[in-house]
């Protein structure tokens, strides 16, 4: 159980990163429950299109999504899920503080997304 709460955990801290990705966290999840996040949900953006706006946002986190080919994998699947699926995990993922500090990254990607 230890080892799935650490997956989970990397897999929010990942998803949250990476922009295009995760969260239209709903009530209950403190600051972010303030803030829409619709733009990150429903991106159209494709994995090269969020990596090239990480990279110019924020390339620490660009680094670490690039040096993991399990990170990778897990933002291409979400770019690649219907937005009820995306729904479903950002709500998983909403009650997680350690994603709350990548929200700002992720709205910034998620509106940028589109030029690279």
């Amino acid at each position: 159980m230890h080892a799935s709460f650490a997956r989970m955990r990397s897999y929010a801290k990942v998803l949250v990163a990476s922009g295009g990705l995760v969260l239209s966290l709903t009530a209950g999840a403190g600051l972010a429950a303030a803030q829409d996040l619709s733009a990150i949900i429903n991106t159209t953006c494709s994995y090269p299109q969020v990596l090239g706006a990480l990279n110019a946002q924020d390339p620490a986190a660009a680094a670490e999504l690039t040096n993991s080919p399990m990170a990778a994998g897990i933002v291409q699947d979400f770019l690649a899920s219907p937005i009820p699926q995306r729904q479903a995990t950002a709500a998983r993922l909403s009650g997680m503080p350690a994603a709350q500090q990548y929200l700002d990254t992720m709205l910034m990607v998620a509106g940028s997304c589109n030029s690279f």
